[in-house]
């Protein structure tokens, strides 16, 4: 059975760690680094006129799809440790297999992920050949008739079975791993403990970051006249030189 206490010590010190990673992450930023990646006809065609617009846009852009990876392995932590809790569940060596675990005489083999809509074509098909290897290992060892492969899923209602692989959701995969159909409401609390503290050391370096970026953004790529010089980030961003 799942001590709750132990679960809520647990998330708050990988909460913790997450929001100083956020911290790291946006004081060790560079602006150039950041422009080389970002598709400035986008940022053109949103008729962007300042630098801190252009500097919010960017900044935004890249901390959003930084912290959506980083929450995700803080989800799969936390997913594992429940499913340690209850069912002995241990993270996996095998490639492509987050989570082993024992249920009711069946080995079940996860790959987490944090939403639904995580992958093309292409890594769905790579899971799915994982989880053939990984089905066939597994049945080469005595004792385990039947293996479960699962791609679960920290939020969203879908559910579909490819015939590989069954991709279980939000509630039912929270209820898979722990046996608790209302672990998934019981995850908020524990993840929103001191957000409004944590979040305000973060806007703190956030704002600072905006109005440096921004002096910077004007030194280098604004003419004059204070207007952008579209042309010269482009050929930043793209030239060949």
């Amino acid at each position: 059975m799942l001590d709750y206490n132990k679960l809520k010590i647990f998330i708050d010190k990988r909460v913790d760690v997450f929001h100083k990673k956020r911290i790291t992450k946006i004081q060790t930023l560079k602006l150039l680094d950041i422009l080389k990646r970002k598709n400035p006809y986008l940022f053109r065609s949103k008729n962007i006129l300042t630098a801190e617009e252009l500097v919010r846009n960017i900044l935004s852009a890249h901390l959003s799809s930084q912290e959506e990876g980083m929450f995700g392995n803080l989800l799969e932590e936390i997913a594992i440790f429940v499913c340690s809790q209850v069912y002995d569940g241990i993270k996996s060596g095998i490639e492509g297999v987050d989570l082993e675990f024992t249920r009711d005489n069946t080995r079940y083999i996860i790959s987490v992920k944090s939403g639904p809509n995580w992958g093309n074509s292409s890594q769905i098909k790579k899971l799915g050949d994982n989880f053939k290897r990984a089905k066939q290992v597994l049945r080469q060892n005595a004792g385990i008739s039947k293996v479960e492969v699962i791609n679960g899923c920290c939020y969203g209602k879908a559910y579909s079975d490819n015939g590989i692989f069954q991709k279980i959701c939000g509630q039912g995969f929270w209820e898979l791993i722990s046996g608790d159909e209302d672990l998934y409401t019981k995850l908020i609390e524990p993840l929103g403990h001191k957000a409004k503290e944590k979040n305000d050391n973060f806007n703190q370096e956030y704002s600072k970051t905006i109005n440096k970026f921004s002096r910077e953004l004007l030194n280098k790529f604004c003419l004059i006249t204070g207007v952008i010089d579209w042309e010269k980030l482009l050929e930043f961003n793209s030239g060949k030189r």
